[in-house]
């Protein structure tokens, strides 16, 4: 896969923060939906495209990394997530590159609900935690996001509702990226 040069630098975040601890406490919070306190909460929604096989390419697609990549953003490494794992993820915004080093806090893989979850390390612009969650249900799939986050660095809490807009924008580009990833087949 080629790199762009705004991304380059994600190896080496991957390396220095793969020995560092999560920012914030609540550990697998997303995963079992008791949010904590003290945190802005987020929870988006969408249903899948009908199609029967849409559980399947869905988990596929949040396993590759689609919705990440198809809404614009860097990822490092591509491997499918596994607790423990480091994780860069990176976007452009402008003129500035803004990068999020992660850990896997958690995967869910079952037979009708297919998860992972990270959380913030140092370094990241906000301290919290994110779920992405697919489930298959009788009427078809869904793909959640849910979050908790509070700014963590002095540029997150001065950017305050433009930090907000960039978290709601992405959130929804997720959703539709792994939507269209379903549709694609």
């Amino acid at each position: 896969m080629f790199r762009l040069a705004w991304d380059a630098r994600l190896p080496e975040v991957v390396r220095r923060s793969s020995t560092q601890a999560v920012t914030y406490q609540a550990v697998g919070a997303t995963l079992r939906d008791e949010l904590p306190s003290g945190y802005r909460h987020d929870r988006y929604e969408r249903a899948l495209p009908a199609r029967s096989d849409a559980f399947a390419l869905a988990v596929a697609g949040l396993a590759s990394w689609q919705a990440h990549l198809g809404a614009g953003l860097a990822v490092e490494p591509l491997d499918p997530a596994s607790e423990g794992a480091t994780v860069a993820v990176a976007v452009r915004l402008g003129p500035i590159t803004a990068i999020a080093p992660c850990r896997i806090v958690g995967v869910v893989d079952e037979p009708d609900c297919y998860a992972f979850a990270y959380g913030t390390l140092p370094g990241h612009p906000e301290e919290g935690e994110e779920a992405f969650i697919v489930r298959r249900s009788d009427s078809g799939a869904t793909f959640t996001i849910v979050a908790f986050s509070r700014p963590a660095d002095r540029l997150a809490r001065l950017g305050g509702p433009v930090t907000r807009l960039i978290q709601r924008s992405t959130s929804r580009r997720y959703l539709d990226a792994l939507a269209r990833a379903v549709e694609m087949g």
